[in-house]
């Protein structure tokens, strides 16, 4: 089994083996802009013990243009109903990353 830090890392520098979600307030942004935060998502490396205390890389948070963006990594079963049994196993789980303004939480 691979751990959940590095099928998080995975899919957050590749958007693949998951599904990506935008707000509306991400939607929003014009194409470069889009572009220039998804990029920032998937170079992402700032982890500490306070945004990451189970060391998953499931969550992450930085500055763009002064608005502050999240992106959080959560896991379901594979019709995508109810959360994973186990978000370890990659055969029985789907991983959605939600990217959004920190005021749409």
């Amino acid at each position: 089994m691979t751990d959940i830090k590095t099928l998080n890392d995975n899919f957050r520098k590749t958007f693949s083996g998951g599904r990506v979600m935008l707000t509306c307030g991400i939607r929003a942004k014009s194409q470069s802009e889009l572009a220039e935060i998804l990029n920032q998502v998937r170079c992402f490396n700032n982890f500490t013990t306070a945004n990451d205390p189970y060391n998953e890389h499931d969550f992450g948070s930085f500055y763009y243009k002064g608005e502050q963006i999240y992106w959080k990594i959560d896991y379901y079963d594979k019709n995508y109903q109810f959360c994973s049994e186990d978000p370890s196993n990659p055969n029985i789980t789907n991983r959605v990353m939600t990217i959004m303004l920190s005021h749409e939480y």
